[in-house]
């Protein structure tokens, strides 16, 4: 350990049996051969052996434990209702809450219940259908700043047609038996809200 050194050379020592993964590599060991030199030739992109690819499956499966501001927030919305957090520095309502403020850094505790109305800031058109969802393209996804929040929500738009959704729709959310969280939102028949109210959010 003592003879490593930052800017040391090193190469590759690969395992004695290879699987085509990171596992491949054993270690990396000290090295003293030449550095390629600066502004060598590129390469020609012709390759001796063909160039091969490999198709993997891959999962990931995560635990995830929401702490004191997400289980407030989780628990809200088993009664759908939406809550934040405010931060007492610059006052801004976080939704979903962190239990603290990303600007200003210190904590939050002021439990604060926003919407369930809000404003699409912005929004996509989703023309590829994902695989598993259940959801015919196109369809909307937008980002939505929920009356009293000061960062916005995404979520589906529904019950307008796709290219009726704009900046400043009033949206409300849609609830299903038993959902954990609003299957989506549809237009309230509002105005639309005026710019100047939500472009920090955009």
């Amino acid at each position: 350990p003592d003879a490593v050194r930052t800017g040391m050379r090193v190469r590759v020592r690969w395992a004695a049996e290879r699987v085509g993964a990171i596992t491949d590599i054993a270690c990396f060991e000290a090295y003293d051969g030449e550095a390629a030199e600066p502004g060598s030739a590129p390469h020609t992109g012709v390759f001796d052996d063909p160039v091969t690819g490999i198709v993997a499956a891959a999962r990931l499966d995560y635990t995830y434990s929401p702490g004191r501001a997400q289980s407030a927030y989780i628990n809200a919305l088993s009664e759908r209702r939406t809550v934040g957090e405010r931060c007492p520095s610059c006052r801004k309502v976080y939704v979903p809450p962190r239990g603290a403020c990303p600007t200003c850094g210190v904590a939050t505790a002021e439990r604060v219940e926003v919407g369930p109305r809000g404003t699409v800031t912005t929004y996509c058109i989703v023309n590829i259908k994902a695989k598993n969802l259940d959801i015919e393209v196109p369809y909307v996804y937008a980002h939505i700043a929920l009356d009293g929040a000061d960062l916005a929500l995404h979520a589906r738009i529904a019950g307008i047609p796709y290219d009726e959704v704009r900046m400043g729709l009033r949206v409300e959310p849609v609830w299903t038996e038993g959902g954990r969280y609003p299957d989506h939102y549809r237009p309230t028949g509002e105005p639309d809200a005026d710019y100047d109210t939500y472009k920090e959010l955009v």
